[in-house]
C-alpha cells in the first residue's frame, strides 16, 4: 500500500505584476487503488497543483510537503519524482521530435526501473499496449507525439501510464479535446492500468462525462487554490446540475473565475 499526502501546500507563479500565489493550503491524502476525482471552475489551482508535484519550473513552492510514502517528493528534481512512482499524464502534451516513440519509451522504462527491459519482452507489451488503445503499430517509430492528434496524443499518455507502472497517476484533463469512442478508449487503459498494479489516480477535470468511465471514489471541488468540498460520486452530480458558483470566493463568479 502506498501513500500520496499533500500536507498545507502553499504555491506561487512569477507575473509581471509580481509573484502571485496560487496553492493556499492544500490538503490531501491519497493511498494505492483510490481514485480521486479534482472538480473545480477554469483559474482555481487544479492545474498548478498537478504540475507543481510534478515538479514544474514556473511554480515556485512556498511551503508545505508533499510525500509519497513518507519521502518529500517536493524535495527531488521532476526525474527523481517519476522514479520515486509519480506520473503525469499532460493536458497538452508535447512533441519531442527526433526522438522516436519506441526509444522514448523504453528509455524512461529503463530509468524507472533501475534496468533496461528485456528486448522480446518488451516488444511484446508494447505491441499489446498499443493495441489495447487502438493505435497504429506505425506510431512507435514516430516521434513522441509529432504530427499527432489530440486523441492519437492522450493514447499516447495512456500508454506511457500502462508500460511505466507508477504508483500514483495525475490526469490533467485527460479528457479534453476527445470524442465519445477516444473518450472510451482512453479511459479503458486508465482502468486497465489500475486493475494491473493498484495505483492511485488523481483525476483533474471540469466535466463529469469522463467519470461515467472512470468511477471516482471521492469527488473534492477545488476553488481559489485550495478544496473546499469533499464527498462521494454523487457530488460530481451535485455539480453537474448546479455548477460551480456557490463555491466560488465572495465576489466573483462563474465567468470571472474562467478567465
Amino acid at each position: 500500500m502506498a501513500t500520496l499526502e499533500i500536507k498545507d501546500l502553499y504555491a506561487s507563479v512569477e507575473t509581471k505584476e509580481g509573484r502571485k500565489q496560487i496553492l493556499k493550503g492544500v490538503n490531501l491524502t491519497v493511498n494505492s487503488g483510490e481514485t480521486h476525482a479534482i472538480m473545480g471552475p477554469n483559474g482555481s489551482g487544479k492545474s498548478t497543483l498537478a504540475y507543481t508535484l510534478a515538479g514544474h519550473p514556473k511554480y515556485i513552492v512556498d511551503s508545505g510537503q508533499a510525500l509519497l510514502d513518507g519521502e518529500d517528493i517536493l524535495q527531488m528534481t521532476p526525474d527523481e519524482r517519476a522514479k520515486a512512482g509519480l506520473f503525469l499524464a499532460m493536458q497538452y502534451p508535447v512533441e519531442v521530435p527526433g526522438v522516436s516513440m519506441s526509444n522514448f519509451l523504453r528509455t524512461a522504462k529503463t530509468e524507472v526501473d533501475g534496468q533496461a527491459p528485456a528486448i522480446r519482452s518488451w516488444a511484446k507489451e508494447l505491441s499489446q499496449s498499443m493495441k489495447n488503445l487502438r493505435m497504429d503499430p506505425k506510431f512507435a517509430s514516430r516521434s513522441v507525439n509529432e504530427g499527432f492528434s489530440g486523441g492519437e496524443k492522450k493514447r499516447a499518455e495512456v500508454l506511457q501510464l500502462e508500460l511505466l507502472k507508477p504508483k500514483f497517476a495525475i490526469l490533467d484533463e485527460t479528457d479534453s479535446g476527445l470524442d465519445v469512442d477516444a473518450l472510451r478508449i482512453v479511459s479503458e487503459g486508465v482502468n486497465r492500468a489500475k486493475e494491473n498494479t493498484g495505483l492511485g489516480i488523481l483525476m483533474v477535470t471540469h466535466y463529469t462525462r469522463i467519470l461515467k468511465y472512470i468511477k471516482p471514489d471521492i469527488v473534492h471541488v477545488f476553488s481559489d487554490g485550495h478544496f473546499v468540498k469533499t464527498g462521494g460520486p454523487e457530488l460530481a452530480d451535485e455539480l453537474e446540475e448546479s455548477g460551480y458558483d456557490k463555491y466560488l470566493p465572495e465576489g466573483s463568479n462563474s465567468e470571472s473565475a474562467l478567465a
